[in-house]
């Protein structure tokens, strides 16, 4: 019967046609009426087949052709004259594995960027700062070789590959967040093994263990924090904040809790004592929605509530912020990624919970330390095929959802959320788009990297949005984005402009049909009859460097004039050229489309 149907970008093709208000064509040759046949029998024949084009027109209209119906336009209204209270950069944070990544010409050219994308601050963190080893990066691994000691067992310290990794932070604007970690060689309690080769054998080899003496640790951070300081000058480090190590729940740290938290007092007892005005947090632990990540954070916060200090004798360990590491789980099904973002969202709402039970610490900042779709960075797609969402526009677009989400979990459980750090930079000397959760590949910036350079690009005012399509945030912690897509907006303001991110988002990565947005702005000036609409978009067309790299055949090595155009296409981009548009009586109204997977950012400007 006619041609088989294929399955692309656009919905289901060929075997029916697109449809708008629920018909179905049948191609002419699937039923074919031979005139040889006799009266009667095709009379018979004919009723036949009327009965049969029924039948298939029944099936092809409620199965083959229900992802190629027209959905329902969503309707989204921005009330822009009704404050929402604040929308604080939480979004500007970022981190990575490898240090030594951070001098080398793509990680500079990054870290501009990230510079680049907010008038506020964006902080840095990273690990291994305190490392030993030749300064040399691989996967989940990097070195600074601060600390060694001489025969005698005196330290000798060298602030070399520091000193260039803080200085390019300097360069580009940013400011760091940080991390205390991890354990010199000279200073481990099980040295050796002491480098790994990720992803061949265990990471956690001796630079995870204790110290063999703490009070050498507390003079190494002590050190560490001057030298800082002094290099930088007070103006500056008191803008920076410090955290102790990384994730001391699971295997980054092969000592007891106990342990840990005398590692902790020591450490943060040396930073005051070499900059008092320091802010100093912690622990970085795992995500509360598994018991015993909650039950080590409780028994930290505890600690440095009610019990004796390790380093001071004193009752309670200073705490200026909690840190702890919400992560999602997607899956690979065979043919598409589904993603698991209820799993980050209750890890979230679990911290915020935990926290606020403590009468000490309801009131605390919070950062999300590393907030993440998944656990692992440096694990390629290419092995790891539930990570085939990073290259494209899904991964931005969860990023979207989840920034909503997250917000409205701290308004819920009336947390005082500080920062969200996405755990993602770039990798050095490995193939282009090879899917590991990086911002840019090989200097080309990716999609999810055009996110965040629209939510650099939102007010810091939001205004009441209301859309006939969003999901509450109680049945996303629940449930996910399953049954149904969501699509809604966070909407800021400014002088004379107004800033609305919208985004189409399925847990489910695979085609649909797009969703008629009818866009509705009020609240304007009355005064007002034309603005200036922009409407930037990150879809599997615009601001797609992924996209355009597959396009050209996926090629390892681009020319000159392919990788200039890569770069172009990596950056964030318009669906069509600005245009005024008429406001009427206060209000704006707009008609476009929006794909799925898809986030726009609509720009409207008024004199």
């Amino acid at each position: 019967m006619g041609q088989p149907r294929r399955y692309t970008d656009a919905g289901v093709d060929a075997g029916c046609e697109r449809v708008t208000s629920g018909s179905v064509r049948v191609d002419h040759d699937s039923v074919r009426l031979d005139h040889t046949v006799p009266f009667d029998s095709f009379h018979s024949l004919c009723a036949f087949q009327i009965l049969f084009l029924l039948v298939m027109l029944f099936l092809l209209n409620g199965t083959s052709c229900r992802a190629q119906q027209a959905p329902d336009s969503v309707q989204i209204q921005v009330l822009a004259d009704q404050p929402d209270g604040a929308f604080p950069p939480i979004w500007n944070y970022f981190g990575y594995d490898e240090p030594n990544y951070t001098y080398a010409p793509n990680g500079q050219k990054l870290l501009h960027e990230l510079g680049a994308l907010s008038p506020e601050p964006v902080y840095i963190r990273t690990h291994n700062l305190l490392t030993s080893g030749d300064g040399w990066a691989s996967l989940k691994w990097g070195s600074t070789n601060v600390y060694t000691e001489d025969a005698a067992g005196n330290p000798i310290y060298d602030w070399t590959i520091l000193d260039r990794i803080f200085d390019t932070f300097q360069v580009a604007g940013l400011k760091p967040l940080v991390e205390i970690g991890f354990m010199p060689k000279a200073l481990s309690t099980h040295p050796d093994p002491y480098r790994h080769n990720f992803p061949q054998g265990s990471i956690y080899t001796g630079w995870a263990y204790p110290p063999k003496d703490y009070q050498k640790w507390s003079d190494l951070v002590f050190q560490f924090v001057h030298h800082l300081r002094t290099r930088y000058g007070d103006a500056e480090v008191k803008t920076w904040l410090w955290e102790v190590w990384n994730e001391p729940d699971i295997d980054y740290w092969k000592g007891t809790p106990g342990e840990f938290f005398k590692l902790y007092d020591f450490s943060v007892d040396a930073v005051l004592r070499a900059l008092p005005e320091a802010r100093i947090g912690g622990p970085d632990s795992t995500g509360p929605a598994y018991p015993k990540a909650a039950e080590f954070l409780h028994a930290f916060l505890e600690h440095c509530a009610h019990q004796k200090n390790f380093a001071t004798g004193k009752i309670g360990t200073p705490l200026d912020f909690i840190s702890f590491h919400p992560k999602g789980s997607p899956k690979w099904l065979g043919d598409h990624v589904q993603m698991g973002i209820s799993r980050q969202l209750a890890s979230i709402q679990a911290g915020f919970k935990l926290v606020s039970s403590f009468n000490e610490w309801r009131n605390t900042p919070i950062i999300l330390g590393e907030s993440d779709p998944e656990g692992c960075a440096a694990c390629s797609a290419r092995n790891n095929p539930q990570n085939s969402y990073r290259n494209g526009p899904l991964y931005a677009v969860y990023e979207a959802e989840t920034l909503f989400h997250t917000l409205a979990l701290a308004r819920i459980e009336h947390a005082n959320l500080l920062g969200s750090l996405t755990w993602a930079f770039e990798f050095e000397e490995q193939p282009y788009f090879e899917g590991f959760r990086a911002l840019a590949t090989n200097g080309l910036d990716k999609p999810v990297l055009n996110a965040f350079r629209m939510f650099g690009l939102l007010g810091r005012e939001r205004v009441q949005v209301t859309s006939s399509a969003a999901l509450s945030t109680e049945e996303v912690v629940r449930d996910g984005v399953r049954a149904h897509p969501e699509i809604n907006a966070i909407a800021a303001r400014t002088d004379h402009e107004m800033q609305i991110l919208l985004w189409n988002y399925h847990d489910d990565d695979f085609p649909a049909a797009p969703f008629p947005i009818e866009l509705t702005v009020t609240g304007l000036p009355s005064a007002s009859t034309r603005g200036l609409l922009e409407n930037f978009r990150i879809d599997s067309g615009h601001s797609n460097s992924f996209a355009a790299w597959s396009q050209m055949g996926s090629p390892q090595t681009p020319s000159a004039e392919q990788y200039e155009k890569l770069q172009a296409a990596g950056q964030l981009q318009l669906v069509n050229s600005p245009a005024w548009i008429l406001i009427e009586k206060g209000a704006a109204r707009l008609s476009f489309s929006l794909p799925r997977p898809a986030v726009s950012l609509v720009r409207l400007r008024w004199q």
